[in-house]
């Protein structure tokens, strides 16, 4: 048995989101080591998508120069401050194949000497005082923080009587061949079941897509995880009568019988209608879950999402175990299916959020930022130049926001990038009397949307109605503690560009109004001669 100095970091996995945080922590010189069961980065992408072609953009020519905005549609590179290092020079394709995104992961943790280790399965952790790591091998690792990189390791099988039965999207057959003239069950609406029939449609006689639920198209929902344009080619067989269905329904059982499979089905949209249809095949595509075997009792985590996620804080750190934290797809739990931190364009964003939240905690370092002038002036040309490039604003919207906190003699301002809006609202920043965060938002919500291809959009000469922008816009608001005193919208631009007087000038008037208020009652309580709530709590911060 081999026992491994301590280190103040443990990361387990080495994929996307071990390896983005394995680049912050070895920018910061801290000690650290991230642990992984393959002989190189990213070994699950050398098997999935099962199929090889990603379905994360890699848009290389944009008409940007600036590397910050072409981040916005370059959804597969991790963060860092080498031109060498960006996902464009592994592949030119818009959907990049899964081996690129291998070969660019290996070469991220060689050009940035990464502390990796390779061949180490985790078998077992464990807590005391600090975390003890176990490898199938009996070296041990200890840290004082351990962070979990290991995206979904195991499907998620729903309570299906008979599901044992059928196969899975991660080892049925990827060759069309092997279906000839088969009639196919898939299960699940997602971007693999699709996926998985695109696959089948020259070859199957019938295939069938079900779940209880509707699709969800993402370029309605906004959310990429939904069933994608580039998987979607299925839906035209089932509308123009090619055999092919989707159906919205439960399935209650599923029984093999004389080499077939009877499975029965309750319809969602048939009055109650009920129904036992038979298939050569069935595969589940239900997606993935969070593996918890490995640890013991001493440190398990909470499990939520129908137990598919680690339960999270605004800080990814576990509810019931201090000092375990989670990225990757597994930080997702914080905004499942409604924002994009399931992919890497939306968790490496996370991930250096992260970053600075633990050097504020454990390393007596305060959240950057940059200090202003408190004048509508600043404020506006801050402001505007932060949304019309920053990538981790148009990737993370509403999740993640841009903050300012006004001192208390509204003299300075302190400017702070891209922390969780939960977790400037849960923190000691969220106590402040006076603070704006800022964000970039869609202006409709799901429900709202009948046609996303036909919105009325907003005149831009109507810059007072620009709350009504159903396309994504700055919105900027200002808070007391945890009450929203005010909110600002800046009119929707096709370009997303917001550089003309229409945007300028209507902020800088909502600045001016704020920042007298708040000038106001800090003369009043100054000739009151008492120290304010907010001065109190921005010591605190400051």
């Amino acid at each position: 048995m081999n026992v491994i100095t301590e280190f103040e970091y443990l990361i387990i996995g080495a994929g996307p989101a071990g390896l983005q945080l394995g680049y912050f922590l070895e920018k910061c010189q801290r000690k650290y080591l991230i642990l992984e069961s393959g002989d190189s980065p990213g070994t699950s992408f050398e098997k999935f998508p099962r199929h090889g072609k990603l379905i994360s953009i890699n848009k290389i020519h944009t008409g940007y120069d600036d590397k910050e905005i072409n981040l916005r549609w370059d959804w597969n590179s991790l963060l860092n401050d080498s031109d060498i290092m960006l996902f464009k020079n592994y592949s030119r394709k818009y959907f990049p194949n899964a081996s690129d995104l291998v070969r660019y992961l290996h070469d991220f943790a060689n050009h940035f000497h990464l502390n990796v280790k390779y061949g180490c399965q985790v078998v077992n952790i464990n807590k005391d005082s600090k975390f003890v790591v176990t490898d199938k091998d009996s070296n041990i690792y200890s840290a004082s923080r351990l962070i979990i990189a290991t995206g979904f390791a195991k499907p998620y099988i729903p309570q299906i009587p008979g599901i044992e039965l059928a196969e899975n999207y991660v080892d049925v057959s990827t060759d069309p061949e092997d279906f000839v003239n088969q009639k196919v069950l898939i299960i699940g609406k997602g971007n693999s079941g699709f996926e998985t029939a695109d696959n089948l449609i020259d070859t199957a006689a019938i295939i069938h897509i079900a779940s209880q639920n509707p699709i969800s198209m993402a370029w309605k929902t906004k959310y990429v995880g939904h069933l994608r344009a580039v998987n979607n080619n299925f839906l035209d067989t089932y509308q123009l009568k090619s055999q092919n269905a989707v159906l919205d329904a439960s399935i209650t059982k599923i029984e093999r019988h004389e080499g077939k499979f009877i499975v029965s089905f309750a319809y969602t949209h048939a009055n109650g209608e009920e129904e036992d249809l038979v298939y050569d095949r069935v595969i589940v595509c239900t997606g993935f879950r969070f593996d918890d075997s490995i640890f013991d009792k001493s440190c398990k985590p909470e499990l939520v999402i129908n137990n598919r996620f680690p339960a999270q804080t605004s800080e990814w750190e576990s509810v019931n175990i201090k000092d375990l934290y989670f990225i990757g797809v597994l930080s997702h739990m914080r905004d499942f299916k409604k924002k994009q931190s399931g992919f890497i364009h939306g968790f490496r964003y996370n991930i250096r959020a992260i970053q600075k939240i633990l050097d504020y905690k454990y390393h007596n370092q305060e959240l950057p930022y940059q200090l202003l002038t408190a004048t509508p002036e600043a404020l506006t040309e801050e402001i505007l130049k932060r949304v019309n490039t920053s990538s981790g604003l148009w990737q993370q919207t509403g999740f993640l926001c841009d903050l300012i906190v006004i001192s208390e003699l509204g003299k300075s301002a302190k400017y702070y990038q891209e922390l969780p809006k939960d977790y400037i609202h849960e923190s000691k920043l969220g106590k402040c009397n006076h603070y704006y965060t800022i964000s970039l938002e869609f202006g409709l919500e799901v429900g709202e949307i009948s046609d996303p291809f036909a919105l009325d959009r907003v005149h831009k000469n109507n810059a007072s109605n620009a709350a009504q922008s159903a396309f994504i816009h700055p919105i900027i608001r200002r808070f007391c503690g945890s009450r929203l005193i005010q909110e600002h919208h800046v009119i929707e631009d096709l370009a997303a560009e917001w550089l003309e007087d229409v945007h300028i000038i209507p902020l800088l008037e909502f600045f001016k109004v704020q920042l007298s208020e708040n000038l106001e009652s800090s003369l009043v309580n100054e000739d009151k001669g008492y120290l304010t709530s907010e001065m109190l709590s921005l010591a605190l911060v400051e």
